[in-house]
């Protein structure tokens, strides 16, 4: 059996023990140590990673009463000495401890339990049994448990007996009923926990909540502790002094400032909408107006035109003319075939029968069909290949 060192203390860095076993399995090396501070994964907290006599520790497992920790090649004794990647380990302390408090504080404020913990590398989840959640509410939580943190609470870790469990105010009662192992938050909650936790509230540093939102009926919080809040808060202050520098405007007032651009944007688009209107209709016109008698088809080349540019064309077109329209797109290898309805044709059963030839993709209804073409080459020679047929 494996001497865990990280129930002694969370606050382990470095030790030197003994390689009891070596197990060969198919994905990798794994190594039993006599004494590990190596925090395995389990109870929604990740393991931890470090290096054994320099060699990196890729995973840690628990199974039974074993800890195995993967490597990426073995020691040349059996004598070893272990650190631990601390900024990894501290970081989760912060966040799992944070997390018993953020529980806590749902209980109290809101009779929520938690019924799921999830700690990623990025940010934490909790799901807590609550059907809504209101803003100000989520911010009334936030702010108790931040006033938690700065109480400087101690958070304590022993085993209990069945008989010292029961005469505890568990938050809910443990799964196992041998070393049960209690992990307190003086004057807040006893909780039957296995994970590794900072040593006072004061540790966690913050609590931010970022958002909530509806999970299964129930309302998930994403949040950050510690390092990862005051790293948030940074990239917060970066991006709003950019926008505060795009705009040449203060930060109070960047909110104003996008929604008059947002208005000025509508305006312009609508402009836009209208001139293109406008554009298209006297293209349509002079493309008519060169049409060779005979021809059969009004079919033109774009360099510019976006798909969505030659559909509304090709609407134009069609309502001028029982002529089918052919138009290409240089710039998006895209080609749009439409006619008025009298063409006696469908646009899109041509594209299926003869789009596979020149690698295009798309399709259509009976009076249009658009397609793209991995290249210029191939899309021109479709192009002509339907202006033939």
């Amino acid at each position: 059996m494996t001497n865990k060192l990280y129930y002694e203390s969370a606050y382990i860095k470095e030790w030197e023990t003994e390689v009891s076993r070596i197990v060969e399995r198919e994905d990798g090396l794994y190594l039993i140590l006599k004494d590990t501070a190596f925090y395995p994964l389990g109870g929604g907290q990740p393991c931890d990673t470090g290096f054994i006599n320099d060699i990196p520790v890729l995973d840690v497992i628990l199974e039974e009463e074993e800890v195995l920790h993967k490597v990426e090649s073995l020691p040349a004794g059996s004598s070893v000495s272990c650190r631990i990647d601390w900024e990894r380990r501290f970081d989760h302390m912060q966040q799992h401890s944070g997390q018993h408090l953020l529980s806590a504080m749902f209980l109290e404020l809101c009779q929520a339990m938690t019924l799921s913990f999830h700690l990623g590398s990025d940010y934490a989840t909790i799901d807590i049994e609550l059907p809504e959640l209101s803003a100000e509410r989520m911010l009334e939580v936030e702010a108790e448990v931040n006033r938690q943190i700065y109480l400087n609470r101690s958070i304590t870790s022993y085993l209990v007996s069945e008989e010292e469990l029961a005469r505890l105010p568990l938050v809910k009662q443990p799964k196992v009923t041998e070393n049960i192992r209690i992990v307190e938050i003086e004057g807040v909650e006893y909780n039957a926990c296995g994970g590794t936790h900072v040593s006072s509230t004061g540790s966690i540093g913050m609590i931010k909540l970022l958002r909530s939102e509806k999970q299964k009926g129930n309302i998930r919080i994403t949040f950050k502790c510690g390092g990862r809040a005051l790293e948030e808060f940074n990239n917060n202050a970066r991006i709003l002094s950019a926008l505060s520098v795009k705009f040449n405007t203060g930060k109070d007032e960047i909110v104003d400032r996008i929604e008059k651009w947002e208005l000025e944007q509508k305006l312009l688009q609508a402009e836009l909408t209208a001139l293109k209107e406008q554009n298209d209709s006297y293209v349509a016109a002079e493309l008519l107006s060169v049409q060779e008698p005979g021809s059969g088809i009004v079919a033109q080349v774009f360099e510019q035109r976006s798909l969505k540019d030659l559909q509304s064309l090709a609407v134009k077109l069609t309502a001028l003319t029982d002529l089918p329209v052919l138009l290409l797109s240089a710039a998006e290898n895209k080609v749009v075939f439409a006619h008025s309805g009298s063409a006696g044709l469908s646009c899109g059963a041509f594209f299926k029968a003869n789009l596979g030839e020149f690698q295009g993709k798309g399709g259509g209804s009976d009076k249009m069909a658009q397609a793209g073409f991995p290249t210029w080459e191939q899309a021109l020679a479709f192009y002509e290949f339907a202006k033939r047929q």
